[in-house]
């Protein structure tokens, strides 16, 4: 790992001025664990307006004390702007959200004492003015590097106090476990789980941001899970908690709940809508079921789950994009298909009703669902034939509908009555631009159309032979594609 140069140079710049500069925060997290940071904090006992004089191209309008210094020449975009803040403290949370007053400090200890967690509460000094890289001292006030080291997330000090202040840090704590595969340190825990309820104050806006994260972690369920344990959940989507211990029928080993989570674990995608889908796909279960036992059956789920999951992610404010995709895989979650019993087009009304752009996201979808169900194969033959024919019914160019030229282009050409010629004359064209696509343009099909009128029929039928072959040719390629027969 290598400090970036740009921000060698503002610290230099800032120790030449006779200031005190740091690397300060996650970055100083990432860069111990040899992480590239996702970017960089300087933080000083400048104050912004002494900053300012210092990078003339900045700008500073927040009362936090901080002054972003544009740096529009770097290469690597998250240093473009480097964030640079003065030494604070931060007096009373009343929203529990933000800071009622800000205090600055020449103190660097006071302002690492108001940092969340332990390991994002460490500065890093370059101690050489050639600014070698291998050269730097860690000020490590609270453990954060033995807490690294034993990979546990950790409140700085008084864990009631920390969450009181900022009630967002409670649901950070859990994107940092699962984000670094962390544990939580039990006190730290226990804190989020007694101030749970202070989550209401926080926007859902915020709450989206971190849970969105979350879901795409390389261990979202265990996300969830933790959400679930610490409280935290009943306050986000209350609607999957309600499936908790929840049984279902004989086709389920799980509860509902469970298979919710495990599904997501199991997702093959890492699209946030498709991971989203496989989380809320049977999001309707408990209010849909009827029966008891190994009986029980959830009629309607899949069509109730999408307005479910359509309310609750515009409860959370996600993009319009984000919440009808969602609604769209969990309304089609359940699609029927059978070797013997879905025709082409079945397969054709499929694709209709989903759109070809979302087929891959339904069927990792159904992947997620069978994995979470407990099957050993997330896909069975029928699922592989079924991408077989969407491939070849999606793919399949032997339409005259491609060609740039119709039936009715032919009769004003040679100017005749509809006739079995008009046919016959299409698929010779139709044969032709299969086998080389730049001659589908309307000037040379028009003058292929005066040249085939010149030829008789049993000359023009010589061209199904073609297509058949080549459809056959097709055929096979894209089965031996999903290994089927």
């Amino acid at each position: 790992m290598n400090i970036p140069k740009e921000i060698q140079i503002v610290i230099e710049k800032l120790e030449k001025s006779g200031f005190e500069a740091y690397i300060v925060g996650g970055c100083v997290r990432d860069f111990l664990l040899e992480k590239k940071p996702n970017d960089w904090d300087v933080t000083t006992n400048a104050g912004a307006e002494e900053v300012q004089k210092i990078f003339p191209e900045s700008f500073y309008n927040n009362k936090f004390g901080t002054v972003t210094v544009i740096n529009k020449n770097a290469k690597d975009k998250s240093l473009r702007n480097i964030e640079i803040t003065t030494y604070r403290i931060d007096i009373g949370y009343s929203d529990k959200r933000h800071p009622d007053e800000v205090k600055f400090t020449p103190s660097l200890e006071e302002d690492l004492a108001r940092r969340d967690f332990t390991v994002n509460a460490m500065a890093m000094k370059i101690e050489n003015r050639k600014l070698k890289v291998e050269s730097y001292k860690v000020i490590d006030l609270f453990g954060g590097q033995e807490d690294l080291k034993n990979k546990i997330i950790k409140a700085v000090g008084d864990p009631d106090k920390r969450f009181g202040e900022d009630a967002l840090r409670m649901l950070r704590a859990i994107r940092f476990a699962v984000q670094l595969d962390f544990e939580i340190e039990k006190t730290t825990f226990e804190s989020i789980n007694k101030n749970s309820a202070l989550l209401k104050f926080v926007s859902q806006e915020r709450i989206r941001d971190e849970l969105e994260k979350i879901i795409l972690s390389n261990k979202p369920s265990e996300g969830i899970e933790l959400l679930r344990k610490s409280g935290l959940l009943k306050y986000i989507i209350p609607e999957l908690e309600l499936g908790v211990g929840v049984s279902q029928n004989r086709h389920h080993i799980y509860t509902i709940y469970e298979h919710c989570i495990l599904s997501l674990k199991h997702c093959p995608s890492k699209k946030l809508e498709t991971r989203l889908a496989s989380l809320m796909h049977d999001i309707a279960k408990p209010q849909t079921k009827a029966g008891v036992g190994q009986d029980s059956t959830f009629y309607n789920h899949d069509f109730v789950g999408a307005r479910f999951s359509k309310r609750i992610l515009k409860r959370l404010k996600f993009p319009g994009k984000i919440v009808d995709k969602v609604s769209l895989l969990v309304k089609n979650h359940m699609f029927y298909y059978n070797v013997d019993e879905v025709s082409e087009a079945g397969v054709r009304r499929i694709i209709k009703r989903v759109g070809k752009e979302n087929l891959k996201d339904l069927m990792d979808l159904r992947i997620a669902d069978r994995l979470g169900s407990g099957v050993p194969k997330a896909k069975p033959y029928k699922l592989r034939h079924l991408e077989y024919l969407i491939e070849k019914v999606g793919k399949d160019p032997i339409s005259p509908k491609m060609l740039k030229i119709d039936g009715q282009d032919i009769i004003k050409i040679l100017d005749i009555k509809p006739s079995p010629k008009i046919g016959a004359i299409l698929k010779v064209l139709l044969a032709e631009v299969i086998e080389d696509p730049k001659n589908n343009t309307k000037k040379y099909l028009e003058k292929r159309v005066g040249e085939l009128n010149k030829l008789s029929e049993k000359e023009i039928a010589k061209s199904e032979k073609v297509i058949k072959e080549k459809k056959e040719e097709e055929d096979l390629k894209n089965k031996k594609k999903f290994w089927v027969k």
